[in-house]
């Protein structure tokens, strides 16, 4: 999933201290990270891509040389999707969707970052996929199967399992007091949706348990 990329090569070098040239010869030579295209042929970053080139710079100044320091990102990067992988590979989510389409849209985002998806298409389906499957996260349409979703919440949250309510209505209101755990408008931003389920689930950096504790 690709971050939209809104950083000229001018304000990149500004943020990273990167005379320009050298950003391009690090294109050119290493090509680990490749701007897009404007329609003009402006080169654009991401903010993915902007940290990318901040981390490599920050080596650089350290001592390391740049083809050192791009072979570090490219390691550090392989890495951490590991570590994304291997966190969402055992979790299954079930999404409990009346819209075929808006169902298509999320189970896409949520396999691409490895967690397993099933698809329920109204409340009595989802409380029967539910008992059986047993996931760690479920994901319910207020309006589904003509507004049953709020009950289908109310019952869920009885057992425990983590509740991410979805609406087009604004109905963050509705779904803290349904209980659940966390609420989003339609339609979903698929960033937003992948930060709020490893938050969640405690595999995002935010959330994460920490090693040493604040004194």
């Amino acid at each position: 999933m690709a971050e939209v990329a809104v950083y000229s090569i001018g304000a990149v070098a500004r943020m990273t201290g990167v005379v320009v040239g050298t950003l391009r010869t690090w294109e050119e030579r290493y090509g680990l990270v490749v701007a897009s295209r404007s329609a003009g042929g402006q080169r654009r970053y991401s903010r993915d891509q902007l940290e990318q080139l901040m981390f490599v710079a920050r080596e650089v100044r350290e001592g390391m040389s740049p083809g050192d320091a791009h072979r570090l990102l490219a390691d550090r990067d392989a890495t951490a999707t590991g570590n994304r992988e291997r966190e969402a590979s055992g979790v299954l989510i079930l999404l409990a969707e009346r819209d075929p389409y808006a169902a298509s849209y999320v189970d896409y985002f949520l396999r691409t970052e490895g967690y397993r998806v099933e698809l329920a298409r109204d409340a009595e389906e989802a409380e029967r996929r539910f008992a059986s499957l047993s996931p760690q996260l479920v994901i319910v349409e207020l309006l589904l199967s003509g507004g049953l979703g709020g009950a289908l919440i109310e019952q869920l949250k009885l057992s425990g399992v983590l509740v991410v309510a979805i609406s087009p209505l604004a109905a963050h209101d509705v779904a803290a007091e349904l209980g659940a755990d966390a609420f989003l408008p339609k339609p979903i931003d698929p960033v937003v949706l992948l930060s709020t389920v490893r938050d969640l689930l405690g595999t995002s950096a935010l959330t994460r348990p920490r090693v040493h504790s604040i004194s």
